[in-house]
């Protein structure tokens, strides 16, 4: 019997994977996303189309599937990070919130109209509210929009959206297992959801990265591999066993390594994988797509795309607006989110398999992404020209109106002690949370395992409750830094400076004591917390209060040390990537650091050898190692040459760095090179290739062929840089990046 069921696995694996592959190249020729392609794989390999065979069993796509979408989000969070967030700003919260907001508003009455339950009708609001990442970028990049000035925007909210998509699915699980919408019930997801997130990213943003630094000198592409998974993996289950998704814990492993300095390697490494499960997700998303259910519901279907479009321009428009974006960035804006997408069909997985999903929704549902995606670009182009009708007819009132808004929201705010203040409380309150959620998680561990534990291997030496003591007295000891950093607010010598410099009033001590008194009873809660079950409320309150006036008298400096030592740790591991692209925390002597960095496609040393890139002469900077693909080169020789990709270690000041940082990174203005469609390769030029004869300055290479040529090879090892003047002869090698099949036509 086991037998015949991993038979049946790999032969629907075998026929889905085939007519996607199939179903990818055609839709590849007809220049449309492969997703799509998936989708039509899947409903032919579904029992809905006669014409062909069908899988043998649909709980073995079932498995393939939830195993796609671990994937798919943990590579989703790779791309994400919190670092990005943060750069996001809020201008690009605000915007997602008013986007989700009003489309969840707007789908959820379409719902109820027609005669949804309430629990359907948000899952329908949930769907309608998620803009696709995939889709927008393959959509600008085909229009060769990436360098607009409203694409970075674009990528904030729909950065944001991800976020707001993840919290979602665990507030709608909630609802689902309900089947109610229960305000308390939705906070108490909320707030559990929360406190998990800090846990999980507080302990792996300390530990992971330590331990990346500690083995990058033996780490394997295969071994990285086989550590990501298993870390996105056992996050998935732990998530499981808190009371989450799976997808949620794969979502956070995959932030987590975003902030690592080997983010860019793992996705690398991922994408294969990623590649796989994901089109057997989106495969089975089209096998859900019945024909029947498409007719009998053609209105509604019709329906729910004119309000995605609509109400993505509006809401996604409107949003831009409110942010201070001028009038013609919010349009183009709007007008790029006019779809639905990866997150709309997970949720609808979800609810599917929570058992909460009418079955007609989701075919439905799949229609409109299909729809909405095959117009994206349509109104990504049209953008402009509806900006160009709006403000010709916008009254002269109105636009005035909206030039005063944007400048002034953007406009610098000068600061004052006030605004010191609102900064210094903002930080605490900051530590407040983290910490807290600290001690939480620390005091249940201590309760649950540790304490008793360590009175077991205690009482054959003392008495219960003086091995009791001693451990309730070490876990205080081992908590006092965070409690420190709870009770006592940190304010910066130059800040204190400055308050003190002003101080009028008790300016800088009362707020102080106001922090400190807050902080203060706070921390005989979390005490109290953890003495309970050992000791009783009074004696938990009395021995908590001692415990703070020990903590500020005599337990300070080494509390302030441990602090001090532990935030150093966990902020450089949150800027690790940057420090080690910069060189900021690798200091070798006096001023000089160690940097690395990744050499771009519009780098102007690409293609030269170091010797005649001269970069010490130059820059005053050494290059000491160049690492390319797995294969690391230390103290290369002047006959080395840079090539896009490489990573180069450099050793300067920090004037020297930041000169050289933007050169050696430089993108180029050719497709983004991570594309399918763009390589970096070689090849002679024929006698009969269009360049014979031709100047480099006249061959149009970026213009025709989307190509950006890095050197020429003419000869034995002479190679020639791409001047303008340069003429291009027969048996030239080209070293160029580019579009592969123009660059077909150069042969």
């Amino acid at each position: 019997m086991e037998e015949l069921q991993i038979q049946s696995l790999i032969t629907d694996l075998a026929l889905i994977l085939t007519l996607g592959a199939a179903a990818t190249i055609i839709f590849k020729l007809l220049k449309q996303p492969v997703v799509l392609g998936y989708i039509v794989a899947g409903f032919i390999a579904s029992p809905h189309f006669a014409y062909s065979p069908s899988v043998g069993n649909e709980a073995n796509i079932e498995f393939w599937a939830q195993l796609g979408i671990i994937v798919l989000l943990f590579s989703l969070g790779l791309e994400f990070s919190f670092k990005k967030l943060i750069n996001a700003g809020g201008s690009a919260i605000s915007t997602a919130l008013i986007i989700v907001l009003g489309m969840m508003s707007t789908g959820f009455v379409i719902g109820k109209s027609m005669g949804f339950t309430s629990v359907n009708s948000i899952f329908l609001g949930a769907m309608l509210s998620m803009s696709s990442t995939t889709i927008i970028l393959k959509a600008l990049t085909d229009l060769n929009m990436r360098h607009r000035k409203f694409v970075p925007g674009v990528f904030a909210v729909l950065i944001v959206e991800d976020l707001f998509a993840v919290v979602m699915m665990v507030i709608l699980s909630s609802i689902a297992i309900d089947e109610t919408v229960a305000g308390g019930e939705m906070v108490k997801s909320i707030l559990k959801l929360a406190f998990f997130l800090i846990i999980w990213f507080v302990v792996g943003l300390f530990l992971i990265p330590t331990m990346f630094r500690k083995f990058r000198h033996i780490i394997s592409d295969e071994m990285m591999l086989i550590i990501a998974m298993g870390l996105c993996f056992l996050m998935a289950i732990f998530s499981v066993a808190s009371g989450f998704s799976l997808a949620l814990g794969a979502f956070v492993m995959g932030s987590i390594l975003a902030g690592t300095p080997d983010a860019e390697r793992i996705e690398r490494i991922v994408n294969p994988v990623k590649d796989l499960f994901g089109a057997v997700f989106f495969i089975s998303v089209g096998m859900m797509v019945n024909p029947q259910v498409i007719v009998q519901y053609a209105g509604i279907i019709t329906l729910l795309s004119v309000v995605v479009i609509v109400g993505m321009i509006i809401f996604g428009t409107s949003g831009m607006l409110a942010t201070g974006q001028p009038l013609k960035i919010a349009m183009e804006s709007g007008f790029s989110l006019t779809q639905i997408g990866e997150f709309s069909f997970i949720i609808a997985t979800l609810g599917t398999t929570l058992g909460v999903l009418d079955a007609s929704i989701y075919p439905i549902i799949v229609t409109v992404s299909v729809i909405t995606t095959f117009t994206t670009p349509f109104f990504i182009k049209s953008s402009l020209p509806c900006y160009n009708f709006v403000e010709k007819h916008l009254p002269k009132k109105w636009n005035a109106l909206l030039d005063g808004y944007s400048k002034t929201a953007n406009a610098d705010v000068k600061p004052s002690h006030r605004n010191m203040w609102v900064s210094i409380v903002k930080r605490h309150a900051t530590r407040l949370v983290l910490y807290s959620v600290v001690i939480v998680a620390a005091t249940f561990m201590l309760r649950t395992y540790l304490i008793p534990l360590v009175v077991k291997l205690l009482e054959p030496m003392m008495s219960h409750n003086l091995a009791l003591l001693t451990s309730v007295v070490g876990s205080l000891l081992v908590l006092s830094p965070f409690f420190y950093a709870i009770i006592n607010p940190k304010i910066t010598r130059k800040e204190r400076k400055t308050l003190l410099a002003a101080d009028a009033g008790g300016l800088v001590v009362m707020p102080r004591v106001v922090m400190m008194i807050v902080g203060g009873m706070l921390t005989v809660g979390l005490v109290t917390l953890l003495l309970s079950g050992f000791y009783p409320s009074v004696t938990s309150v009395l021995v908590a209060l001692v415990y703070i006036v020990v903590l500020l008298l005599l337990l300070a400096p080494m509390a302030r040390k441990q602090l001090d030592s532990v935030e150093k740790r966990f902020i450089s591991n949150v800027n690790e990537r940057e420090n080690r692209r910069t060189g900021k925390e690798n200091n070798l002597v006096s001023d000089m650091h160690l940097a690395f960095m990744t050499v771009g496609y519009g780098c102007p040393f690409v293609g030269e050898r170091l010797k005649n890139a001269d970069l010490r002469r130059k820059y005053g900077v050494n290059v000491v190692a160049i690492q390319r693909n797995s294969v690391r080169y230390p103290i290369p020789t002047g006959n080395m040459r840079i090539f896009p990709g490489d990573q180069i270690g450099v050793i300067g000041t920090d004037d020297q760095i930041q000169t050289l940082l933007p050169l050696l990174e430089d993108k180029g203005t050719v497709n983004d090179a991570t594309s399918a469609d763009v390589q970096f390769t070689h090849f002679a030029i024929s006698e009969t290739s269009p360049l014979i004869g031709k100047k480099l300055a006249g061959a149009r290479l970026r213009e025709d062929y989307k190509s950006l040529l890095v050197s020429v090879e003419r000869g034995d090892d002479n190679f020639l840089s791409p001047t303008p003047d340069i003429e291009f002869e027969a048996g030239d090698v080209l070293w160029i990046v580019g579009d592969k099949e123009l660059m077909k036509k150069l042969k």
